[in-house]
C-alpha cells in the first residue's frame, strides 16, 4: 500500500509546483530602498513691517533779550544830511524840481494869507484869499494868472479915534487880478514872485486928523521864498513869507505876507 501511496504523492506534488511559482511571482516585491525625504514647502515670505515716520520734536527759538531802549537825545544829532541837526519833512523823498509823483503842464494854486503891521501908532490886520490858475514852463519854471481878495482892519489904541465919528477901527475890502511865477531852487525850496493890480479900498487922512475910506487903483509887487510839502500823488502845500515893495499906508497889504497855499495837478 506505502508502495503504491509514494507514486500518488510525488504526482501530487509535481502537479502544485507550477501552482506555486505562479504565486510566486505574482507575490509583490517589498521596496528595500529607504523612504524618499519629502519635499520642504516654501515657507511663506515674511513681511518686514515699515516703521512709522516719525514726527521731530519742533524747537521753538530760544526768547532772544529785548534790547533796552536807548535813551533819546535831548538835542537833534548832527548828520551828513543835516549839518545843523534839523530835518525837514519829505527830505530826499522828492527830487528837486518835481512837483511830486504826477507832474502835470497845469494846477490850480489856491492861497490865503495873513499880515499884521503897524505904522505911526496905526495897526493893520490883512487877510486875502487867492485862487489862481499854474502853467509849467519847465519842470522847475511855472506861471499863472489869478484873481485876489484882500480884507483890512485898521485900529489905533485906546483913547484915539481914527474916523470923524470917534470910531477906534476901520474896515476895507478889495477885488484885483494878478500874476504869479515860482522857480524851485532847491528841492522843496522855491522863489515866489506875484504882481497885482487891484481896485481897492484904502484909508486915506481927510485933512483933520481923522481917516476915511477911499477907492484907489492899487498895484502891488511881491517877492519872497516859499517851503513846499507833497500831500499824495497829486496835491502839495505850501507856506510863502513874502516881502511888500509898496509898504505904505496907502498899501493893501503890510510889509510882510505870510502866505498857506494849496496846490492841485490837473490834466495831463
Amino acid at each position: 500500500m506505502k508502495r503504491h501511496l509514494l507514486p500518488l504523492l510525488l504526482l501530487a506534488g509535481v502537479a502544485c509546483l507550477p501552482a506555486h511559482r505562479a504565486q510566486a511571482q505574482e507575490k509583490p516585491v517589498l521596496n528595500s530602498a529607504p523612504p524618499a525625504v519629502p519635499p520642504v514647502q516654501p515657507r511663506p515670505a515674511e513681511t518686514t513691517p515699515v516703521p512709522a515716520p516719525t514726527q521731530e520734536p519742533v524747537t521753538q527759538p530760544e526768547p532772544q533779550p529785548q534790547p533796552e531802549d536807548e535813551p533819546v537825545p535831548r538835542f537833534p544829532q548832527p548828520t551828513r544830511d543835516a549839518p545843523s541837526g534839523l530835518d525837514f519833512p519829505n527830505r530826499g523823498v522828492v527830487k528837486s524840481g518835481e512837483y511830486g509823483p504826477t507832474l502835470t503842464k497845469k494846477f490850480i494854486y489856491s492861497n490865503f494869507g495873513l499880515g499884521f503891521s503897524s505904522f505911526n501908532g496905526l495897526t493893520q490886520f490883512n487877510g486875502s484869499i487867492a485862487p489862481a490858475l499854474g502853467f509849467r514852463i519847465t519842470d522847475k519854471f511855472a506861471v499863472g494868472p489869478g484873481l485876489s481878495y484882500a480884507y483890512s482892519s485898521y485900529s489905533v489904541p485906546d483913547g484915539y479915534a481914527i474916523t470923524a465919528s470917534g470910531a477906534r477901527s476901520i474896515s476895507t475890502s478889495s477885488l484885483g487880478l494878478k500874476a504869479f511865477a515860482q522857480y524851485i531852487v532847491y528841492k522843496e525850496f522855491f522863489l515866489h514872485a506875484e504882481y497885482e493890480v487891484t481896485n481897492a479900498q484904502l484909508i486915506a487922512d481927510d485933512g483933520s486928523g481923522y481917516f476915511n475910506k477911499v477907492n484907489r487903483t492899487v498895484t502891488t509887487p511881491l517877492a519872497g521864498v516859499g517851503y513846499r510839502q507833497y500831500v499824495g500823488d497829486k496835491a502839495a502845500l505850501d507856506i510863502v513869507g513874502l516881502y511888500n515893495f509898496d509898504n505904505t499906508i496907502y498899501s493893501l497889504y503890510p510889509g510882510l505876507v505870510i502866505r498857506f497855499s494849496f496846490l492841485y495837478n490837473i490834466g495831463k
